[in-house]
């Protein structure tokens, strides 16, 4: 465990599941390349009474060639491979039966939906052993892990067949927090600041494989060349191979994708459908829901008095996504783009425009530093529908003590210094909503900033301030 970097909550509640005295059936899921396979590795590795991981891509035969050479890795040799799912998991239970006095049998499926090859009754096969033996023994912990999150959804955490209300406990592993990203690179040795820090996370996300491809002897400029605009660069590759490990027909994802990046607080789905000339149906409900839960977007409501899932709104969320859609798409002939921007407006207007983006993924944090933490709350994006030209906010905080935190989110590379223009902005900003929304509640603007508020004489409209500092903790 001493490997692990972050990851408290998650620790905690699988070593309570593993010491929970009955069987469990625990289903891990995330993004691709955001350490799933790692945790359970360092935790368990050493105790697996078996552990077998799926091909991407590969068809039934594969599958069971794989699963085989598993069985034979943790038992008697088996030479010819299983016919079917079936037989694969009877083989199993014939394994683990050779355990049974073990307190504990813990048991590591990865990858688990490239089993799941058509019309190979996996499913079925999976729920037979977990449901006619492995559940009744007390003694197995079994625990299932898949980077294509939609799959995992629907087919394991909400089936609604033999597996319904099957698991015992599912476990979402979300990329690193800003807190957790700078663990990750003082342990490997990395002297940053925490503003290049939070340009790192800013073009990588908190994914720990992306941050592991940094090298501490480059800054970080010199790292993104390498990475995303040199000659074979590492990461080139990397956006259409992390979508089409995911989904089986990844393309109209990628388009779904490619659009929300032109919008920064984010389309309906109607604004989505029309701007890819879609009809009312097409499966886009059900490819947003995959995106959702991919962690590549998020979904929030506009505050309207009637609120209809139509006026939901879809934001792009992913770092990693968004820069290469901004940069890498159609990338540039310099192999040194990156730091022969450094200062210039590509790359501080981006930088503006992630740093909203950075905040929004870090609430918890901003919450305590409002010492709001205790309250409930309800946080979103808004855009007026009545105001020419619309008004937009960064960040609504809506809490249950009827406040609300009207949230400026400003990145800026020394204080900020709200001049006068800017606090007439931020009244009339503040002033449309309340207008609009009809709402009783005591409107307390707020700046979130890099390194602070500079006082000046339009500063005293602000009621509180979060730096960067305050999104460490």
């Amino acid at each position: 465990m001493c490997n692990i970097i972050g990851r408290e909550p998650e620790i905690a509640l699988l070593r309570e599941y593993e010491n929970s005295g009955k069987s469990e059936f625990i289903a891990l899921y995330g993004r691709r390349r955001v350490g799933k396979t790692f945790l359970v590795r360092e935790l368990y590795g050493s105790q697996f009474v078996f552990e077998v991981s799926g091909l991407i891509e590969g068809e039934e035969y594969d599958q069971l060639k794989v699963f085989n050479e598993a069985l034979n890795k943790y038992g008697p040799r088996v030479i010819t491979p299983p016919q079917d799912w079936f037989e694969a998991f009877s083989c199993l239970q014939l394994l683990l039966n050779k355990h049974k006095r073990k307190k504990r049998i813990i048991l590591f499926i990865d990858e688990l939906p490239c089993f799941d090859t058509h019309g190979s009754k996996f499913i079925t096969a999976l729920d037979h052993f977990w449901n006619g033996w492995a559940a009744h023994q007390k003694n197995i912990m079994l625990i299932v892990c898949g980077s294509a999150t939609s799959w995992m959804i629907r087919n394991i955490i909400d089936n609604h067949g033999g597996l319904h209300n099957r698991i015992t406990h599912e476990m979402h592993l979300h990329p690193f927090t800003l807190h957790e990203t700078e663990l990750y690179l003082k342990a490997n040795k990395f002297n940053w600041n925490r503003l290049s820090t939070a340009q790192a996370y800013m073009i990588l996300g908190g994914i720990p494989y992306y941050l592991s491809l940094l090298q501490p002897n480059e800054s970080l400029p010199q790292n993104i060349d390498r990475l995303f605009f040199a000659e074979n660069a590492e990461m080139h590759r990397e956006y259409k191979r992390l979508f089409k490990s995911l989904f089986k027909n990844p393309e109209p994802y990628l388009l779904i994708m490619e659009e929300l990046a032109k919008k920064k607080s984010g389309m309906t789905r109607d604004e989505i459908a029309t701007a890819l000339g879609l009809s009312s149906g097409g499966g886009l409900s059900d490819r947003l829901e995959d995106l959702v839960y991919c962690d590549f977007i998020r979904r929030y409501y506009v505050k309207e008095k009637k609120i209809k899932s139509t006026s939901a709104i879809y934001q792009m969320t992913d770092f990693f996504t968004f820069f290469y859609l901004t940069f890498c798409l159609k990338p540039p002939t310099n192999p040194n783009f990156w730091v022969s921007t450094i200062d210039k407006p590509t790359q501080n207007i981006w930088f503006g425009l992630e740093y909203e983006r950075l905040a929004m993924a870090h609430i918890p944090q901003i919450k305590r530093a409002l010492r709001i933490d205790s309250i409930q709350t309800n946080f979103y994006s808004w855009r007026s529908k009545q105001s020419d030209p619309a008004v937009q906010i960064d960040l609504i905080i809506e809490r249950a003590d009827q406040v609300t935190n009207v949230c400026e989110v400003k990145y800026s590379q020394k204080e900020y210094a709200i001049d006068k223009e800017e606090d007439l902005r931020l009244r009339d900003r503040c002033g449309s909503f309340k207008e609009e929304t009809k709402t009783r509640a005591a409107i307390h603007p707020v700046l979130v900033t890099t390194f602070g508020m500079k006082r000046n004489m339009y500063s005293d409209y602000i009621t509180a301030e979060v730096t960067l500092d305050d999104l460490f903790e």
